[in-house]
């Protein structure tokens, strides 16, 4: 059988060494020697001796989105063999997180991390509780985190000169050492959204980086369990 998606640049290999690789712009293969974990529903094709155990509900097990404080379910994946995640054909990213980092990032553009990784669900500092709340993830420690976004992200640089600001549904996370808090435009509501109602924006200043989507956020689809 001859095909052009039987080429190299389609054909799926062994994985040389444990852990996340890119495997394309839209999945990420892990190669599971242990543990990691990831959102549920995530997993699109696995092969070897895994097992797939869903996380509790509580706190622990459950990634806050930022924007409206709904939750992220996760899953644990165990065993050894080989496993590709992706959500919604969205473009893939992997962060390598050392320590001494963080990275602030919101629940709904997490695919899949490291065990080795520590989340911590925080308010966002100064947004009060606004639209039911502004939660984040907050990742530390040592691993790789596998992230997803709707469209080629933004990285945009914060400094204290200049501060951004962000829609609050636009925004993907940002890096340790930044202050936030919300800031309201009426004039940029009127003009940007077209309607008379205000606007609100994340504000972030600092030294460090923030990065967005280039859309909004879309509601979210019920999960499938």
């Amino acid at each position: 059988m001859k095909s052009d998606l039987f080429s190299t640049e389609h054909m799926v290999q062994p994985s040389a060494v444990p852990g996340m690789t890119l495997q394309n712009a839209k999945s990420i293969k892990y190669a599971v020697n242990g543990e990691m974990h990831a959102r549920q529903g995530a997993m699109i094709a696995y092969r070897g001796s895994l097992q797939f155990e869903r996380k509790s509900q509580g706190v622990g097990g459950m990634l806050k989105r930022a924007v409206t404080g709904e939750g992220l379910p996760l899953m644990a994946v165990r065993g050894q063999g080989e496993a590709w995640f992706a959500h919604e054909a969205q473009n893939c990213f992997i962060v390598d997180i050392e320590p001494g980092d963080a990275l602030t990032v919101n629940g709904r553009n997490v695919l899949c991390f490291d065990a080795t990784l520590s989340y911590e669900i925080k308010t966002v500092k100064g947004a009060g509780v606004t639209g039911g709340g502004l939660f984040n993830s907050v990742f530390t420690g040592a691993g790789r985190l596998g992230l997803v976004c709707e469209g080629n992200p933004l990285v945009i640089p914060v400094s204290p000169q200049q501060p951004v600001y962000v829609d609050t549904d636009a925004v993907v996370g940002w890096t340790a050492g930044l202050d936030t808090s919300l800031h309201r435009s009426q004039s940029i509501g009127s003009m940007i959204r077209g309607g008379s109602g205000e606007a609100v924006q994340l504000m972030l200043r600092g030294e460090g980086y923030v990065i967005v989507r280039p859309s909004e956020a879309t509601p979210a689809k019920p999960q499938q369990h």
